[in-house]
């Protein structure tokens, strides 16, 4: 069935979120420059892809379900708020995998006019701003920012659509409801129809009844006047 169908694939796909996060964990634990690092790194990227398709697909296919109405309304309702439970940890993954800690954001907010860089050696620099000038520190950060907002904007644009699925919903509705009101009318306008004609076969049934008595009383009072005739002529003879 397409509701058991939706059913696997979301968990498949809350499993695939599971394992990146836990790869992704897995990778933070070896250094940057190492080679388990960028092999970790390569595997999470193709994994994030499958998940975001996943994704995307479990919000089509709950789109279709829910406009041709093979789930309820509550059923709908209870789904979506898995899929933002999807959403938010998509964003979770995205951020770990960035490495976007506070501890970043505190050292680029300190940072100096040395190209980033403590001059006296005193505070050490993340790795991943090492090298870089304040231009290129604003400029990973503007990208990150960028980067958010597209998803923000994605999650717009999902809140968007359930809102005209809900309002096409709504006037699919109203349409049943007025063909509903339509077959009524037409039902007690049959049963009027069908009272009346009734009611004209019974007078014509009674009708022919009483038509009937007449013809036999006649009958009877010719039977009789015959029988009273034709004896009498005969004496006459």
């Amino acid at each position: 069935m397409a509701s058991d169908t939706w059913l696997a694939e979301y968990d498949a796909c809350a499993r695939l979120g599971q394992t990146l996060m836990e790869n992704i964990t897995e990778r933070n634990r070896h250094n940057r420059t190492s080679s388990q690092y960028t092999k970790l790194s390569a595997q999470v990227r193709v994994s994030m892809k499958q998940f975001t398709q996943s994704l995307n697909k479990l919000k089509q296919n709950l789109i279709r379900a829910s406009s041709s109405y093979h789930i309820t309304q509550r059923e709908v309702e209870r789904r979506q708020m898995m899929m933002d439970n999807l959403t938010t940890k998509e964003k979770q993954i995205d951020q770990a995998f960035k490495n976007e800690t506070i501890e970043s954001r505190s050292s680029l907010m300190g940072a100096s006019g040395f190209g980033g860089r403590d001059p006296w050696g005193v505070r050490d620099e993340p790795e991943e701003y090492e090298g870089m000038d304040n231009h290129g520190i604003a400029q990973q950060q503007k990208t990150i920012i960028q980067e958010q907002d597209r998803g923000l904007e994605s999650l717009s644009k999902v809140i968007s659509r359930q809102k005209e699925m809900a309002i096409d919903i709504g006037n699919e509705v109203d349409i049943q409801n007025d063909l509903i009101d339509d077959i009524g009318d037409h039902m007690d306008q049959t049963k009027e129809r069908l009272v009346k004609e009734t009611r004209h076969v019974r007078l014509v049934d009674r009708k022919s009844a009483t038509c009937g008595y007449w013809v036999a009383i006649i009958l009877i009072f010719l039977t009789i006047v015959v029988i009273l005739i034709v004896p009498y002529d005969g004496k006459g003879v």
